[in-house]
């Protein structure tokens, strides 16, 4: 980020911004948003209301139970607060869950502008009027959208530049290479009659790669069969070309 340019920011449209920054505000997220790597604005939605209650919030047509929030508050909310350039996204369990590629995604623009549901949801006209993008962080039901926002949030402000101390974790974690990470040890050497593996201390650099990505092979390939389909599937398709080209080169010495 240059000196004149404006930080990654998250602006999220709550019921309850007294939610955040909450564990946003501590370790690798908190130290980064004192540094101004990043920007984070909780605006309640509230606000927006025309009537002195408050109201955010009525009764579903067609009957039913809970109440669904109104679409004109919210669609002021968004005409003050949503931004050129920056998605905005409702967290919703019916949305496109979020993985670590739409992590990078995110991380790689200006920011974001997050809607955070309560009660049975919000009314489907003001998604479909200002084209907002439904992300889910799971097959589960919350009681708002707040608790999402704080995981897509921090998922994205790590990858941004400067807010881990080392590049390369980033690049050994799970899923950044389509893989579960690889097991971890530290001292003791020996623990509880359980020894770290012998090639860890061995010193041989290139050893311990290999061994990291066969463990991380095995582990996916164990507990995320859904993962090792589509590894495989990237791996073939990367070495499809590399495979042509030795053949190539084969025939024309050979030739």
């Amino acid at each position: 980020m240059t000196a004149d340019a404006a930080p990654w920011t998250a602006t999220v449209l709550t019921l309850f911004p007294a939610m955040f920054p909450g564990p946003l505000g501590l370790s690798l997220a908190g130290r980064a948003l004192e540094r101004g790597l990043w920007a984070l604005e909780a605006v309640d939605i509230r606000g927006f209301a025309t009537d002195r209650h408050r109201t955010v919030d009525d009764a579903p047509f067609g009957g039913g139970p809970g109440m669904v929030m109104r679409p004109d508050v919210l669609d002021a909310a968004l005409e003050a607060h949503a931004a050129e350039g920056r998605p905005t996204l409702y967290l919703s369990p019916r949305g496109r869950v979020l993985d670590q590629a739409f992590a990078r995604e995110l991380a790689a623009g200006p920011g974001v502008t997050l809607l955070c549901g309560r009660y049975e949801g919000v009314d489907q006209r003001v998604l479909d009027h200002r084209a907002v993008q439904e992300v889910s962080i799971g097959d589960y039901v919350l009681s708002g959208g707040e608790l999402a926002a704080l995981v897509l949030i921090d998922a994205a402000v790590r990858l941004l530049p400067g807010v881990m101390g080392n590049a390369e974790t980033a690049d050994e974690e799970s899923f950044s290479r389509g893989l579960l990470e690889y097991p971890h040890y530290t001292r003791p050497a020996e623990w509880m009659g359980r020894s770290v593996p012998e090639v860890l201390i061995s010193g041989h650099h290139e050893n311990v790669r290999a061994w990291r990505l066969a463990e991380a092979e095995r582990i996916t390939r164990d507990r995320r069969p859904d993962l090792w389909a589509r590894y495989q599937a990237e791996k073939a398709a990367t070495d499809m070309p590399r495979r042509r080209a030795k053949r190539a080169a084969s025939a024309t010495t050979e030739g």
